[in-house]
């Protein structure tokens, strides 16, 4: 995917990259389908924008049940809104223990489905540690080896979440898992870190910039940038990371590839066997996972919440007022990275204009060992700041 598209289909391809909204690019990716040849090479293609429109209908659906429940006319949800610190999509395949994770992680009155597949829209809820609000949304139970409705429902669940907790059996067997990271592979989602891989960000100036530490198999730099420019592309930033084709290039601008940090929860552990496929699998893959007996909620909420926060990239910061003995138990939950400044920029604009300096602790160390530090200093996750302005 693609494959020797005529010049009329690539430009129909420009229209739908520069559409805004839902209504746009439906329209123009039902142009673009109707300038695209039907072979062999193009089957995938065809496919995954169908999948998209279908998304992308979804969505508008979505909007108009909203409208209609504030009206009063009710109606199904097929999106959650993010709520809390962390949006968490719970997937994995029927009855391999999702609901019964919800019920061990939060106050939830759910029962598990009595036949496969009964769920049909996502559930929310809520798991709270150490202050934090993690917002799990279940997906519909996955369907293998067949297209189905609950699987759009569940993508773009997984799409709209900053991370993925994965639910499996340990009766589960490695093809099965294979074909789940398949599935979200195929829409351009990846559950397992990304080696090889082209990300296409389109400019409004300066050419055609090419970075990263990756490099191009069968082609040079010359051919990335001609391959933009036979789709109208005259300004954008191409980044390349470890080793990729021309045709991965090209693909790049239909099929946006996207990383959703995910952690797996292997229940059944009863039936774990002393070699087991699936756990080497999730090592290879890099996937962090955890083996928990569901029925007794043998759960470790502190751990699964440090590694939520690991890896989605962010940091739990709490705040001190300055009359106070003691930190605010609710943490303010930040980006890696993200400096004094910016945290006195979220508390109240105003705090950010007049900050003359921070008082920082390390939580195990608070009261004692506090350090003054200016706007620019870099917060590390589990630090307390009291704010001077």
């Amino acid at each position: 995917m693609p494959a020797n598209l005529p010049a009329e289909a690539k430009a129909a391809w420009l229209k739908v990259m520069e559409a805004k909204t839902p209504e746009e690019k439906i329209k123009a990716m039902e142009e673009f389908l109707s300038t695209v040849p039907k072979h062999k090479g193009t089957e995938k293609l065809i496919k995954h924008i169908r999948r998209r429109m279908a998304e992308l209908k979804r969505e508008l659906n979505e909007r108009r049940e909203k409208e209609r429940a504030l009206r009063g006319g009710g109606g199904s949800r097929l999106y959650v809104a993010k709520e809390g610190d962390i949006q968490v999509a719970v997937v994995g395949p029927p009855s391999s223990g999702k609901t019964s994770l919800l019920c061990c992680l939060s106050n939830t009155t759910l029962r598990p489905d009595d036949l496969p597949f009964s769920t049909v829209e996502p559930v929310p809820s809520m798991f709270v540690e150490d202050g934090v609000y993690v917002q799990l949304v279940k997906t519909p139970s996955l369907v293998l080896d067949q297209s189905s409705d609950l699987n759009a429902i569940a993508l773009a669940t997984v799409r709209n979440a900053d991370a993925v907790i994965l639910v499996i059996g340990a009766d589960t067997d490695r093809g099965a898992v294979e074909r789940i990271f398949q599935f979200f592979e195929d829409e351009g989602v990846y559950l397992t870190p990304l080696r090889n891989y082209v990300k296409i960000e389109r400019r409004g100036l300066g050419g055609i910039q090419i970075m990263g530490s990756g490099r191009v198999i069968g082609g040079t730099l010359n051919d990335v940038k001609k391959i933009l420019n036979e789709y109208g592309i005259y300004h954008a930033v191409v980044r390349i990371e470890g080793e990729v084709t021309l045709d991965e290039v090209e693909e790049a601008l239909y099929l946006d590839r996207i990383y959703k940090p995910t952690i797996a929860v292997i229940s059944k552990t009863d039936l774990l066997k002393p070699s087991d496929s699936v756990i080497d699998l999730l090592s290879k893959s890099g996937v962090r996972y955890y083996l928990a007996d569901l029925k007794t909620c043998s759960v470790d909420k502190r751990r699964l919440l440090e590694d939520l926060l690991k890896v989605t990239g962010r940091i739990r910061v709490f705040t001190k007022p300055i009359h106070s003995k003691t930190y605010t138990p609710k943490p303010i939950v930040v980006k890696a990275g993200s400096t004094v400044g910016e945290v006195a920029a979220m508390i109240h604009s105003s705090l950010a204009e007049t900050f003359k300096y921070a008082v920082v602790w390390r939580r195990e160390d608070f009261p004692n060992r506090p350090k003054r530090v200016g706007r620019d200093y870099v917060l590390s996750d589990n630090e307390i700041v009291e704010i001077h302005a």
